[in-house]
């Protein structure tokens, strides 16, 4: 029997659906606003103290200034410098947020327009589509248009968040703390619409990956190369659909830097993964590409003038980045083509992706063979004779970020050891200020790669490639063992690779994370720099651990999108496992996750101003943050005050009682032993079992007396009664609990920040 159907002016309404009008989001706090939130915020900073790190005692926001705010003082305006500490956390996490939005913005419009609309499709595993979204905006998004609904929201909310910061206007530096969690709020959302509708339109991984080839020595350097750099796939995928029309596929080869890599590998698992932001300059140094394709984020400032030294030829294709580039998008094809070819024309603007991908396949093949003999290789005696030229002034070591000994190194290489440079490799972020500063304009950078490459040869690696969303058959498996406590936690490893040391260091993290049973995730940069961390047969974690969300298990989610997996497996477990409605109902599944899903993300080498809004959105969710030392530089943490509000109650009977955890939800670690030290410790939560409670304090017993020597000082904050202490260190931590006093005091069975959650 055909559906039962109407018509009329244009609106067709059927059983169970309506064409023409949008969805409405439901629930307590569909689309909510700062002041609809705001009360969440206050009950976190009850508890969590924002500890202000001013980067300059000035503002220099307006014609006013310079205002100096030290000792008291007050800027033209009438802003203090906490107020104003926080204005400009605000502005940097709007700055994060709307990469994020213009990203998922250009994406959603993108597939509209190529594959019309289309059923949200992630898989048959997979039915809670969207967490995020329908707990912020409310409604169960079912195609891409519908995702529209929520970039309105994101867009209003952000015009509004941004507004705030204009000179003056909010007084209490915890408004615009509260702006800023919105803003991070926001911020996961666009990651969410970004990869759902990527994932849908071009068929990504759905809950499973294969492994990839990974490394600048995994290109073959045989077959014109085509270099994307940033992290919208939409470019990339253009220039793999023309090679496969013209039948190219293993003729030409498509290589990527920063989260397009991952993209790109999730739709043809052929192309390369070559490397983070952090390699970016060395990589395009190197000369690989005869061809670079941008698209947006993360893009060095100066690739066209380094892309162009190594004779790489250089196409913009997003309007956010434009590179100052002439805009060919008009002129015909065969004419671009011809003009880079014969490098009359180095780079151009291109808007159109289907001709901008014709003219990178077509260039990148017509230019190769002359390229190749053009492309300087790394030559000892060459750089003997430059390290020569070192005046050993040290200004280079001033201003590197990780001190590396770059004198030292040169005074090695001018006399024929060039290990000393090839060592610095893994612990360089790539930033070239060393050059910057050189009064004699050695290439320092250069020196380090090609001592390197001399070194290293032909190593390459196998990763996985992202995933994207946990299925929710993983949910149910794994969903009570996380919330007991039995599974010690889950740990998310992502943001940016300038690491204040060794590249390797997250690799010791997660590896001793998955040892002791911790779910570890990973996006991004991050899970590149794991594929850099091998054993002594030479395999990656990737290889040695499951893609699978349980315990002793490693996740890469993908790019930096992805990361809405990650918290929308928190989502999930609140939404499948304790069957919690999710529909604008904000307060309550973060409340859930803070008192019951023991997680934390750990953003070692945090950087850019998008790390600080996916970090900070995260944090108002309740999962805590433990950045690297660089981490002080975003100027705000959220440290557990211990004279603070640490009152919990049960859900059910409102009786209440103190927990002290999680300890803390922004937090800055001097090395990756804290780091780490603190990341266990983060992933205990209220709800715990006497088991589950017993599991995580064994894991931050054993890690902090191994790197310590000693106790954990704060042990008495986490132990209610002697059921929670390990047995097999019971006589130990009893005998030091005794010593200092500590009392046993009672739990609670469904803990909460407070009985009205729902609002």
């Amino acid at each position: 029997m055909p559906p039962f159907e109407l018509e009329f002016d244009g609106l067709k309404v059927q059983i169970g659906s309506v064409e023409g009008f949008e969805p409405r989001g439901e629930g307590p706090l569909p689309c909510p606003t700062v002041p609809d939130l705001a009360d969440w915020d206050r009950k976190l900073f009850a508890r969590y103290r924002v500890v202000s790190f001013p980067v300059c005692d000035m503002c220099c926001m307006c014609t006013y200034g310079r205002c100096n705010l030290s000792e008291g003082r007050r800027g033209a305006c009438g802003i203090g410098i906490l107020s104003n500490t926080a204005r400009f956390t605000a502005l940097k996490a709007c700055i994060g947020a709307a990469c994020h939005a213009a990203h998922a913005r250009h994406l959603v419009e993108y597939v509209l327009e190529k594959f019309g609309d289309m059923e949200i499709d992630l898989g048959p595993e997979i039915d809670v589509v969207a967490p995020i979204f329908e707990t912020i905006v409310g409604f169960r998004p079912k195609t891409v248009s519908d995702l529209e609904k929520g970039l309105e929201y994101i867009e209003r909310e952000l015009a509004k968040v941004l507004s705030s910061v204009h000179m003056g206007q909010e007084m209490d530096p915890h408004d615009y703390e509260s702006k800023s969690l919105h803003a991070g709020m926001i911020d996961n959302l666009a990651l969410e619409i970004a990869d759902v509708a990527q994932i849908t339109a071009f068929d990504m991984p759905k809950g499973e990956a294969p492994l990839v080839e990974f490394g600048p020595f995994a290109a073959d350097d045989s077959k014109p190369c085509i270099l994307l750099i940033g992290h919208n796939v939409a470019p990339g995928t253009e220039v793999l659909d023309y090679l496969e029309d013209r039948g190219l596929d293993e003729e030409v080869e498509v290589l990527g830097i920063c989260c397009t890599a991952w993209d790109v590998s999730r739709v043809d698992d052929r192309s390369k993964v070559i490397g983070p932001l952090s390699r970016q300059l060395h990589y395009v140094r190197m000369g690989i590409a005869d061809v670079i394709v941008l698209d947006e984020q993360c893009i060095r400032a100066d690739i066209v003038e380094e892309a162009n030294e190594v004779g790489s030829r250089v196409i913009a294709t997003r309007d956010l980045v434009m590179a100052g580039l002439p805009d060919v998008t008009d002129e015909p094809t065969e004419k671009i083509v011809e003009k880079m070819v014969s490098g009359e024309w180095m780079g151009v603007f291109i808007e159109d992706l289907e001709k901008a991908a014709e003219v990178a396949v077509e260039v990148a093949i017509r230019a190769h063979e002359r390229r190749k003999k053009e492309i300087p290789q790394p030559d000892p005696r060459r750089l003997q004779k430059e390290a020569e030229r070192c005046l050993g002034c040290g200004d280079c070591e001033r201003v590197c970020p990780n001190d590396l000994p770059i004198v030292e190194s040169m005074e090695r290489a001018a006399s024929g050891d060039l290990d000393g440079l090839a060592e610095l490799f893994d612990r360089c972020v790539g930033c070239a200020r060393c050059e910057s500063e050189c009064p004699s304009k050695i290439r320092v950078m250069n020196m380090i790669e090609d001592a390197w490459r001399l070194r290293t040869k032909e190593e390459k690696y196998k990763v996985r490639t992202g995933r994207g969303p946990i299925k929710d058959v993983e949910i149910r498996q794994v969903g009570g063992p996380i919330v007991m406590g039995d599974i010690p936690g889950v740990v998310a490893f992502v943001a940016c690779p300038n690491y204040p040391d060794d590249v390797k260091q997250v690799g010791k993290m997660v590896e001793e994370l998955l040892e002791r049973n911790y779910i570890v995730l990973t996006s991004g940069c991050a899970a590149m720099s794991l594929g850099m961390y091998t054993d002594e047969d030479g395999k990656t974690l990737y290889e040695k651990y499951e893609d699978k969300f349980d315990a002793g298990c490693l996740v890469n989610t993908g790019p930096c999108v992805s990361n809405a997996h990650i918290l929308g497996a928190c989502i999930k477990i609140a939404a499948i496992f304790a069957k919690k409605p999710l529909k604008g109902n904000f307060k309550e599944i973060a409340d859930y996750i803070l008192n019951r899903v023991g997680a934390c993300g750990v953003l070692w080498g945090a950087m850019s101003q998008k790390a600080l809004a996916i970090s900070t959105g995260f944090t108002r969710w309740g999962i805590p943050i433990v950045y690297g030392p660089a981490g002080l530089k975003y100027q705000t943490l959220y440290i557990g005050d211990l004279d603070g509000d640490w009152t919990v109650y049960d859900a059910r009977t409102g009786e209440e009682c103190e927990e002290y955890c999680p300890i803390h939800l922004k937090y800055a670690a001097e090395d990756w032993r804290e780091a780490l030290v603190q990341a266990v410790k983060l992933c205990i939560r209220p709800n715990d079992t006497p088991q589950g409670r017993q599991t995580k304090l064994q894991n931050y017993i054993e890690l902090y007396k191994e790197f310590y020597n000693e106790l954990p000082p704060d042990l008495p904050l986490y132990v209610r009664d002697k059921n929670d202490v390990p047995i097999t260190l019971r006589d130990e931590v009893m005998e030091y609990l005794d010593e200092v006093g500590w009392k046993p005091r009672k739990s609670i069975a469904e803990p909460s920040l407070g009985e009205n959650v729902r609002g």
